[in-house]
């Protein structure tokens, strides 16, 4: 179990954690060898079930997000350390230095968008082979607005006990919207990368509101994303994003927490929606890193999957009852670095509106149950979907491209190679985990969208053709 301390060995420099000196660095390296030679019985058994770990110093990257928090308990609870793994984490600066810094071996994995792993594979910006065997987490975002926006809004919503009434339907914006166009206005927003779950999340909370969002157009060069564009998408650092709709450069935004909760303690802004709302347990983050990474670490891979897992189900367990310790542990500036308050809103099972309007979320943020680090495929389908709809995959695709992509990025044979671990080990049971005897890695028929469109992932070209705004079938921009 780590300890925080004091002493000189431990290093902390605002970007990076050191989870050991360099002679404690050297011992857990030691032990790591000694332990795979020793005869079978305790540890030793755990550690002859996957081999020997290829590479034992790591360095993982992480945002400054509250779903990094796995990440922050399997280093903080030992679970990396169990596993005979000296890991760093460390902040990195915005999404793409991430995934350039895991492209170039610089990182060995990190905590990812989970359309970075996929619009690398099939080339959309940075082209590169890069998987992941483990959801971090579903759920966690929020569609905020300013405070001008907001009262603009406020005015047209319907209200129940003196508060509008949620989710706020987005037709609702759209009449907002339409003020703006008819004043000679733009109505701008932010999200935090083209391939992130809040790109895809706010287009389509803005397309069930009647709203274009704009197209991709990589095969004429433009990667703007706003052509024919109702609303003026563009992409600004998570943390930023406060401070930029305050400065009035942006009227709202997309992002995961704790940058919600925080504009309305800072009194700037006013979330309308919750990712939730949006899709009810979506997937959202991941852990990944490079297919030829994994190819070289197998064992390291499936024991660093190992101490992720266990840092999910301790999230989870006992109904959430560690949150408060995870949000005191994540609310150090090593870490999210934000007051252990703003956290605590969505982390505990409550989101914040308007000051003073808290209502319950208990699955606002998911980091186990429903088995949510699960990798299926239906996940990466849907995520591929939305690239096909916004133009990002310029051309259509028949639906066996869209099942090839999938089994080509997402692997639960890794996952369920460290599941397995755990259970022989007694550190978690078999039904803690989908029936991987049986599962296909393909989620039934999905509801709980926000227009009432049904998901199946098995057919992907039938899902895009049920949508009026939105590229499908034949269409090119």
């Amino acid at each position: 179990m780590i300890r925080r301390t004091d002493k000189p060995e431990d290093s902390v420099d605002g970007q990076g954690v050191a989870r050991r000196g360099f002679l404690k660095r050297a011992a857990v390296a030691a032990a790591v060898l000694a332990l795979g030679a020793m005869a079978p019985g305790g540890a030793a058994d755990a550690l002859a079930a996957t081999g020997k770990a290829e590479k034992i110093s790591l360095k993982f990257g992480f945002i400054k997000l509250t779903d990094m928090v796995p990440l922050a308990i399997a280093y903080e609870k030992g679970y990396f350390e169990d596993e005979g793994l000296s890991v760093m984490l460390e902040a990195q600066a915005n999404w793409k230095v991430l995934l350039d810094r895991v492209i170039s071996g610089e990182l060995d994995g990190a905590h990812m968008l989970a359309g970075q792993p996929i619009g690398a594979t099939v080339g959309f910006g940075t082209k590169a082979d890069v998987i992941t065997a483990f959801s971090m987490d579903l759920n966690g975002n929020g569609i905020t607005v300013s405070n001008a926006a907001w009262d603009a809004l406020k005015k047209k919503l319907p209200m129940k006990d003196g508060r509008p009434v949620h989710p706020i339907d987005p037709k609702y914006l759209k009449a907002v919207v339409d003020d703006y166009k008819k004043q000679g206005k733009a109505f701008k927003m932010g999200m935090v990368f083209p391939v992130s779950t809040h790109n895809y999340e706010l287009r389509y909370w803005l397309a069930a509101g009647g709203l274009n969002p704009g197209y991709y157009a990589p095969s004429k060069g433009d990667i703007s994303g706003t052509l024919k564009a109702d609303v003026l998408l563009s992409v600004t650092p998570p943390p930023q994003m406060p401070a930029t709709m305050e400065a009035g450069t942006i009227d709202g935004y997309c992002v995961g927490e704790p940058w919600n909760q925080q504009a309305v303690f800072k009194g700037i802004g006013v979330p309308v929606a919750t990712d939730y709302d949006v899709q009810v347990n979506n997937p959202e983050k991941v852990f990944g890193v490079t297919k030829a990474w994994s190819d070289a670490n197998p064992n390291t891979h499936i024991r660093v999957v190992k101490a992720l897992i266990r840092a999910g189900y301790w999230l989870d367990e006992q109904n959430n009852m560690n949150r408060p310790e995870a949000v005191k542990i994540i609310s150090r500036p090593n870490y999210v670095g934000a007051d252990e308050a703003v956290i605590a809103n969505s982390m505990t099972g409550t989101f914040e509106y308007e000051k003073g309007d808290k209502r319950p979320a208990p699955d606002f943020n998911v980091f186990f149950r429903y088995h949510a680090t699960y990798p299926y495929y239906s996940d990466a389908i849907w995520y591929l979907t939305q690239m096909r709809r916004w133009g990002q995959i310029p051309d259509t695709k028949p639906d066996s491209w869209y099942m090839e992509m999938a089994k080509k990025i997402y692997r639960p044979d890794i996952y369920a190679a460290a599941a397995r671990e755990l259970i022989a080990e007694g550190k978690l049971k078999a039904s803690d985990f989908p029936d991987f005897a049986k599962e296909t890695g393909f989620k039934g028929p999905q509801k709980g969208f926000i227009d009432g469109v049904v998901y199946d992932g098995r057919k992907p070209n039938e899902y895009l053709g049920k949508f009026k705004i939105g590229l499908k079938g034949s269409d090119k921009l």
